[in-house]
């Protein structure tokens, strides 16, 4: 697999849909930006395929974060990304991190934030407790509440040949109201028998044909996902220009510059007081043609 993909498929005469995302370099930047612990290293991953199979189910131009936030040793874990499966993501934790344990010796008490931001149209936000074993548990429960559509995931993380990897399944059933349960639960059982090794090294149409073999299945071309952070040079000199000048230059001379730094990717963008100084002659420019 020479690219990070996500699949759509349908299965021909039972209205189930399904989707297999596989990452290896998306997972391995955002894991790589910060020292992170090796259980935090997999919520993260669950989390990032979580996302991808989520943004999947966008009708429309947008993104969707999803956000754990909890008492536990990790504070936040949180992945964003759009309906051109661009992703980045980050977490937070403090102290000692359990090495084996479930999402609720990790996170604590807790909830789920799920941000859904269109391009064009209303913002929509759903929250709800940390209240199944697992993220896939969690995310099942918020489809059942919210969406009311039956919905099982399967979320991966390990290694490959070396490689930090990341994969995951969804099935659900169609809106479509021509569901039936006996159709999903066979389905259900057959994907339930997927192995990590399978995941993440075989292509896509082979963990297919390997599950579901005795189905017509339709596989749609695949979506390529990439890590993308939007931090710039350009968007951190806004952000320092929005902040008082004499505190800026007060940083600068205690420190002979100031820097800001990304926590997505791990850039730091240094400034320092010939780059302030230029920076807030251009603000003061920018403003008076405005006022002109």
């Amino acid at each position: 697999m020479t690219k990070d993909s996500l699949y759509r498929y349908l299965f021909d005469g039972v209205s189930v849909r399904g989707e297999l995302v596989q990452l290896g370099d998306t997972y391995q930047q955002i894991i790589s930006s910060k020292d992170y612990p090796a259980p935090v290293q997999s919520l993260l991953g669950e989390l990032l395929v979580a996302t991808s199979l989520l943004t999947a189910t966008l009708k429309f131009e947008g993104s969707i974060t999803v956000q754990l936030q909890g008492d536990g040793p990790v504070k936040l874990a949180v992945i964003n990304g759009d309906n051109d499966q661009k992703l980045r993501g980050v977490a937070r934790w403090d102290g000692e991190v359990p090495a084996d344990g479930t999402i609720h010796d990790l996170m604590g008490k807790g909830h789920m934030v799920i941000t859904i931001t269109p391009t064009k149209g209303e913002r929509y936000q759903g929250v709800v407790g940390l209240e199944g074993d697992s993220l896939a548990a969690c995310l099942e429960g918020y489809f059942e509440n919210s969406e009311q559509l039956k919905t099982r995931i399967w979320l991966r993380t390990g290694e490959h040949e070396g490689n930090a990897k990341a994969a995951g399944m969804l099935l659900q059933i169609l809106p479509d109201g021509q569901g039936h349960e006996d159709d999903f639960e066979h389905l259900e059982q057959l994907t339930e028998t997927v192995k990590n090794e399978e995941l993440f090294g075989l292509e896509a149409q082979d963990v297919l044909y390997r599950l579901y073999h005795q189905e017509t299945v339709k596989l749609f071309d695949p979506q390529e996902v990439i890590f993308q952070c939007g931090c710039s040079r350009e968007r951190s000199a806004s952000a320092i220009s929005s902040i008082e000048r004499t505190e800026v230059e007060r940083i600068v001379a205690e420190e002979g510059k100031v820097s800001l730094h990304c926590d997505y990717c791990g850039t730091s963008y240094d400034f320092d007081s010939i780059d302030v100084a230029a920076l807030f002659e251009q603000a003061a420019t920018d403003n008076s043609n405005q006022v002109h």
